[in-house]
């Protein structure tokens, strides 16, 4: 579209704005004098939904009213609580209900879904992913190849941008898929690279490695609720994420898994077990049923009974996500902004920064980082004395995320004159 530097132009945009209702649902930052702070850190940590208090009350006055029959007596049952965020969580990733349960913590799940997935052979045991990757995959990762006898300096292989660039070209992660495809067991790509924000093509990498025999997981944590996600059709083996990011449901909250539905009935698979995997007709019967029989989906990946507390705010969340139309809507109001915003920033005349996520808006999600190249942490510093809630990540970048359900298109207008002023 057609934008324009001019502050009417951006109130124009959020009176048009559909999606700005959303915007009341949250609960906004201040800074001191009470006036909302530019919460561009979505990416991070996600607003706090109005009715995620009364969700979570909700769970503490069951448990206070009813103990130990809670679990089968609450307004959400305890028992199958996980079963009430199935659909929308699904809906979301783009996949079948029972391809997707809601557990655990981001690594977490990507242990235990390595543990079935990650099974190196002497002729088969690389594992290939982007760099830079969120550091707690790397570590995961390392850990996995080590516990399995190998040497991470020769069993890790990394995708990199080329000298003097930021984003990896599709081109050059297929071609080394296709190189050293016969000696990579699994491909552990992000969705949305957490540095650069770069979005991947997941369906080509998906098709490239699995023409070559490798097995594909993704991790989604900057990408659901971000952009949208076609797991099942695109014939992901496996995928994790973390839901306190832009899905809102608060810190360390219940994260996500995803097995693709091929490997979620097979039942034969090897995997870490836990009583909440078990088939549910035979759970309760404990000491007289000692061996351990998988649901067949993907609750056979659960081990244990989920954080009730922790997990009602996802709830919340996922109902907002729903009542906005899901990610279609979401996805070109996210566009939007970031081209709103790239477009001002192209207006700075500045030698300062550089924005170095992929500007085709196939190739980024709701974030754009910002290389300074001048006292990175002065500026950084400036933006948030001016009221802008982003991130900094060593050594130089900052991270500002336009989020669809909550940002303004008068606070993308803002930003930029801030940037402008403290550069």
């Amino acid at each position: 579209m057609t934008y324009s530097a001019e502050e009417d132009f951006a109130r124009q945009m959020d009176r048009q704005d559909s999606l700005g209702h959303f915007r009341g649902r949250f609960f906004l930052p201040c800074n001191r004098a009470g006036e909302p702070l530019i919460y561009f850190v979505g990416n991070s940590l996600g607003l706090m939904p109005k009715t995620s208090r009364a969700a979570v009350e909700q769970e503490l006055d069951d448990w206070a009213r009813l103990g130990v029959d809670g679990h089968f007596d609450a307004a959400t049952p305890w028992y199958s609580y996980h079963e009430s965020v199935r659909e929308p969580a699904a809906r979301l990733v783009g996949a079948q209900p029972h391809e997707v349960v809601c557990m655990n913590s981001l690594t977490v799940n990507l242990h235990l879904l390595m543990a079935t997935f990650y099974r190196p052979t002497r002729s088969r045991h690389k594992i290939l992913m982007e760099e830079p990757a969120f550091p707690s995959d790397t570590y995961a990762i390392k850990s996995q190849i080590a516990q399995h006898g190998f040497q991470p300096n020769e069993s890790l292989i990394l995708a990199r941008p080329r000298e003097g660039e930021f984003a990896i070209r599709q081109e050059e992660i297929e071609a080394l898929i296709e190189r050293e495809g016969e000696q990579i067991a699994l491909v552990l790509f992000a969705g949305v690279n957490f540095f650069t924000g770069q979005l991947f093509d997941l369906e080509k990498i998906t098709a490239a490695a699995q023409k070559r025999g490798c097995i594909v997981g993704i991790d989604l944590a900057h990408a659901v609720g971000n952009v949208p996600l076609r797991l099942h059709d695109w014939n992901v083996d496996f995928a994790v994420w973390c839901s306190y990011k832009y899905l809102n449901a608060g810190p360390g909250a219940v994260a996500g898994a995803f097995v693709h539905e091929r490997h979620a009935r097979n039942r034969e698979l090897p995997r870490l077990a836990g009583w909440w995997g078990n088939d549910p007709a035979t759970r309760f019967r404990m000491q007289l049923e000692p061996e351990f029989v998988p649901v067949a989906s993907a609750d056979a990946w659960q081990l244990s009974n989920p954080p009730i507390l922790a997990m009602a705010p996802l709830g919340t969340s996922f109902a907002i996500f729903d009542e906005a139309g899901g990610m279609e809507p979401l996805r070109a109001k996210s566009l939007q902004l970031t081209g709103y915003l790239c477009f001002l920033l192209d207006q700075i005349p500045s030698r300062l920064f550089t924005v170095i996520t992929p500007r085709p808006p196939n190739e980024h999600g709701s974030q754009l980082s910002i290389l300074a190249h001048e006292r990175p942490k002065d500026l950084f510093t400036k933006l948030e004395a001016a009221g802008v809630k982003a991130d900094f990540r060593e050594p130089n970048v900052i991270r500002v995320a336009p989020t669809a359900l909550y940002n303004t298109f008068h606070e993308v207008w803002r930003f930029a004159r801030i940037l402008a002023e403290h550069q």
